[in-house]
């Protein structure tokens, strides 16, 4: 089994910074990918980065937000910088993993993110 946990949410003024982190745990084989998906109230869960052979951003978080993978931690990281008030959701790890013929889909916890005005 594998575990994703996040850290680093918490409360910051528009136009600060956070930086998110998913170290993932347990019977890993080889990850396909890492991403950062986001969740705000009454609203679809949405992508935010994923990265793999390449980033992959939404367009709303493109020059502000940065997502990088130490891949020897099975860790990755979102840094968020000029956070904006539509920034506001609970952020969740993804983690692909390819075990032929499977590919798995893991999710973390979800970390807050709250950007006040």
């Amino acid at each position: 089994q594998v575990q994703l946990v996040e850290s680093g949410g918490g409360l910051v003024q528009a136009g600060g910074s956070l930086r998110l982190s998913c170290a993932a745990s347990g019977s890993i084989f080889s990850i396909t990918a890492m991403a950062w998906h986001r969740q705000a109230p009454g609203k679809q869960r949405e992508l935010v980065a994923s990265i793999a052979k390449n980033e992959v951003y939404a367009d709303s978080v493109k020059g502000r937000f940065t997502i990088s993978r130490d891949n020897a931690k099975n860790t990755v990281y979102l840094q968020m910088n000029s956070l904006k008030p539509e920034d506001t959701a609970v952020y969740y790890c993804n983690m692909k993993e390819l075990r032929v013929p499977i590919l798995h889909d893991y999710w973390g916890q979800g970390t807050q993110v709250t950007v006040s005005s």
